[in-house]
């Protein structure tokens, strides 16, 4: 079949460059894409939020099935668009319906329905530029650090995590007065602060039936020692180590079915990744947060840890036959590293181009934000290319990443030195 992926980062590539080994994909089209995506599929210079042109497209090339990497298009209602259209409604979009995506488009959405299904999750509060100085009386109320979190997409920024109150207030204040991630915090949810390792649990689901995918972990800070600022993820480990089949039991019991039950009993189309963000709190697990789709850079290890068919995969979560579909994983680890532009992720250059791409031995590298100029790769966003090799377990696969990566250049290349550091 034809298969059209929506997106143009390191998910998207990991995504087609395991689509395309399926004998279900004759063709794969990708848009926008990216250079890493445009050696093995068909890039079309297409917004994913562009539904109408999406549209025509998707009649044009006959195109069998929709997979949707980021969460835009989902937020916006790409789901719903295909579902109401006469024309388009016969065409699988493997993504959630927009109702289901505000379990990310919207922090105070995840936080009620979490609430509501009696899943573990932090205390919390919202409030918006009317009620901000009820914001900070609730400040007065929590220990710190001070978690603000805006309540619309930020690109993975809008969460800070504050020690000192006073400065705690003044950029809640910035957030909903002075519109510091603009329309994103218009509302603020605060959260009560929770000390415990972070991991990412993946899963699938037909809205009826699910698949627990691996488990990764991945590294937010800019810096080494996850100092500095947020980014949108540096590097990924799968599966977490520490991970056993307890703590597992617990986040599928208590975490994973009342999620699944939970869009079945608000009547919430859910055909699509979830990610939920956990924190282990003393071999407890307790959600942070959700994402309607797959993590990035989680997925440039999730993925090539799967020896299943992917596009199988996706065509049994189109016709509902999620609980029949045998799920193979590969029980070595995978790590990655992310290769970002200097100055990320606050001011930054693109168009630098990228040597050493065909020295890479023995690791896979999945292009993020590059494309193709007068035949060279280059740079063309914060967050560059990742190199995902596989081990015996994670130091092994971290080995071989670090090698690789000496092998590429490109200026004011910039990678952390410590992905894994914490898990030693």
């Amino acid at each position: 079949m034809t298969i059209l992926l929506l997106g143009s980062g390191g998910r998207e590539h990991a995504f087609a460059w395991k689509m395309i080994q399926s004998p279900l994909c004759e063709k794969l089209f990708v848009a926008p894409g990216n250079a890493g995506t445009a050696a093995i599929a068909t890039n079309v210079a297409m917004s994913p939020t562009d539904f109408d042109a999406i549209k025509a497209f998707v009649i044009q090339e006959n195109v069998k099935m929709v997979v949707v990497g980021p969460e835009d298009p989902l937020v916006k209602g790409i789901y719903d668009y295909f579902k109401n259209d006469e024309s388009l409604q016969h065409i699988p979009v493997i993504g959630p319906s927009k109702l289901g995506a505000q379990l990310e488009g919207s922090k105070e959405f995840a936080k009620e329905f979490l609430m509501k299904h009696n899943i573990p999750t932090a205390a919390y509060d919202s409030f918006t530029a009317e009620t901000v100085e009820n914001g900070c009386a609730f400040l007065e109320t929590l220990q710190p650090p001070y978690v603000l979190k805006a309540d619309g997409l930020a690109a993975g920024k809008g969460v800070l995590i504050i020690q000192d109150l006073e400065e705690a207030k003044t950029e809640l204040r910035n957030m909903l007065v002075h519109e510091k991630f603009g329309a994103a915090s218009s509302k603020v949810v605060i959260e009560e602060f929770l000390d415990g390792i972070e991991l990412s649990c993946f899963v699938l689901t037909d809205g009826k039936s699910y698949k627990i995918l691996p488990t990764a972990k991945d590294y937010k800070r800019i810096g080494e020692g996850d100092t500095g600022l947020n980014t949108g993820g540096m590097g990924a480990v799968s599966p977490v180590p520490y991970v056993d089949a307890v703590l597992m039991e617990k986040i599928e019991t208590r975490i994973v079915k009342p999620t699944i039950e939970g869009f079945q009993k608000d009547g919430i189309e859910y055909k699509g990744f979830v990610f939920i963000g956990l924190i282990n709190v003393k071999n407890e697990p307790i959600v942070i947060e959700y994402n309607v789709r797959m993590g990035d850079p989680e997925t440039e290890v999730v993925v090539p840890r799967l020896k299943s068919d992917l596009v199988a995969l996706f065509q049994s979560v189109a016709d509902q036959k999620l609980d029949t579909f045998e799920l193979e994983v590969d029980p070595r680890s995978a790590t990655t590293i992310m290769v970002v532009s200097g100055g990320y992720p606050e001011d930054f250059e693109k168009g630098k181009v990228i040597t050493g791409l065909e020295n890479i031995t023995d690791s896979i590298v999945f292009h993020a934000g590059t494309k193709l100029e007068d035949n060279n790769v280059v740079s063309n966003g914060g967050r560059v290319l990742t190199v995902t090799s596989y081990g015996d377990d994670f130091q092994q696969a971290i080995k071989k990443s670090y090698q690789n990566i000496d092998k590429l250049n490109f200026d004011k290349m910039y990678f952390r030195k410590d992905i894994g550091f914490d898990l030693l």
